[in-house]
């Protein structure tokens, strides 16, 4: 692991690229270790430095997105600063977030861009893996939308209500990820100026966070895998999927019998069965303790909110409250949190309610995202050609896929972030059922070598010194 007070070599010294490295909910440093790793190996101490983040370690990702980023500008700060008084010259600055990381670095980079960093350095990279932009909430319907959406968002304190977008963030009247995809705010401005932005997002097996919110989109192409000829990038062991193309024509298969049939049901059945001996035996246990535990940790994280809030926390972090709008200048209960997430199946809209929804989004970006829908006019031509080029990739892709019952709020997030730019690289990890960990080889595991390869091809493709 590598901090801001980290003794540097000399070799350290020589780098003129920061690389800030963040960890997702529940985590600390030690989750990046394989990123950090694998980034030193290939570019080596004398063309980078690397900075994991550990002020938002463990039940400190309880404080929310906005306690999370605000520690970490200051920690890049810190670091910079340091770095300063050593005569070690910093011109280049990149960001790659992963898990809820990624929304705690969106936020850190709009601080950034207010204070004038993002003038002083080059802002190069940001990239993100597995991270929920969009949320976490389920697309669902009616009742099990509230119950679960509602009530999931209450165990996680500030940044499990901000995640579910059932908050309301400062004086806005709008949720917390509604205001950081804002096109007028200090964070999609800091995040545009970024050469190269990039997301890497699980097709399957992603029990945290779904394709949908980790890719910005508004279908998921690869709801039914057995339907799909996946057109995988060559030379990464058909773990990376080709973003201009996802799919292939569909290949030519056999009709099913009703012996594959019965063999497809008794699978099934084998899946379904340990889940339900897992709730019955474990999941009363482990949900209490996970609710009490909860119910702790959010009576802290709202001490800590307050003494941060009125600046008896040892730590002055009143310079970051600058204007957002720039017109305005644990592992078995994790576990368990995540199994019955996954288990939510997501809900379509109908032909006549996708219509509805686009017209309602529309109104949604006009009136809730934004009043002033328009940056500077050079970069207004760059969003609207990157947003023409990507619509028309998403069609293509996803012409046949329904759209998810996500609300107007969400589908004006994806058309922000799309209006930005991001290469969208799908991730398809066959070997392990924990892909979110696996996505960056979140530990040393037999099982997470495919992350290995999703770390080569950023590195190969993606990642400028």
């Amino acid at each position: 692991m590598v901090s801001g007070s980290q003794t540097m070599s000399e070799n350290t010294i020589k780098a003129d690229h920061l690389c800030v490295l963040v960890h997702g909910l529940w985590g600390n440093p030690s989750h990046l270790d394989y990123v950090a790793s694998a980034l030193r190996e290939r570019h080596g101490e004398d063309r980078i430095h690397i900075l994991c983040a550990k002020g938002n370690s463990g039940n400190f990702t309880y404080d929310g997105i906005e306690l999370g980023g605000e520690r970490l500008a200051h920690e890049i700060e810190e670091t910079l600063d340091a770095l300063a008084t050593k005569n070690h010259k910093i011109s280049k600055l990149s960001l790659v977030g992963y898990s809820l990381g990624g929304l705690v670095a969106r936020y850190a980079i709009g601080l950034l861009h207010a204070r004038g960093w993002l003038d002083k350095l080059e802002p190069v990279n940001f990239t993100t893996f597995a991270s929920p932009h969009v949320g976490v909430r389920t697309p669902l319907k009616g009742l099990r939308d509230h119950i679960w959406n509602v009530l999931g968002a209450r165990t996680v304190s500030t940044s499990g209500r901000q995640l579910f977008m059932i908050d309301s963030f400062r004086d806005t009247g709008r949720p917390l990820l509604s205001v950081l995809a804002d096109p007028q705010s200090i964070f999609i401005q800091g995040l545009a100026k970024f050469q190269h932005r990039c997301v890497y997002a699980n097709i399957v097996n992603d029990r945290s966070t779904v394709f949908y919110t980790t890719a910005l989109s508004k279908v998921d192409p690869f709801r039914d895998l057995e339907e799909v000829n996946i057109n995988y990038v060559k030379g990464y062991d058909r773990v990376i999927i080709d973003p201009d193309q996802y799919a292939l024509p569909p290949a030519t298969r056999q009709p099913e019998t009703a012996s594959s049939r019965a063999w497809k049901q008794f699978q099934a059945l084998l899946f379904w069965v340990p889940l339900w001996i897992l709730i019955i035996l474990f999941v009363p246990l482990a949900a209490t303790l996970f609710l009490l535990n909860a119910a702790v940790q959010t009576c802290r994280s709202r001490k800590r909110i307050r003494l941060h809030e009125e600046g008896k926390n040892g730590m002055l972090f009143g310079r970051y409250r600058v204007p957002l709008l720039v017109e305005d200048v644990r592992h078995a209960v994790e576990e368990v949190f995540e199994n019955v997430n996954s288990r939510q199946e997501p809900a379509y809209l109908s032909s006549t309610e996708a219509e509805s929804s686009d017209l309602t989004t529309e109104k949604a970006t006009a009136l809730g995202i934004s009043e002033q829908i328009q940056l500077d006019e050079r970069q207004t031509d760059t969003s609207l050609k990157t947003s023409d080029t990507l619509a028309g990739l998403e069609d293509s892709q996803h012409q046949l896929a329904p759209k998810l019952a996500l609300n107007p709020a969400q589908f004006a997030i994806i058309d922000s972030l799309n209006s930005v730019g991001f290469r969208k690289y799908p991730v398809h990890i066959h070997k392990h059922r924990h892909s979110h960990a696996a996505i960056i080889v979140r530990m040393p595991k037999q099982g997470f070598g495919e992350g290995k390869i999703v770390m080569k091809h950023w590195l190969d493709k993606e990642f400028v010194v």
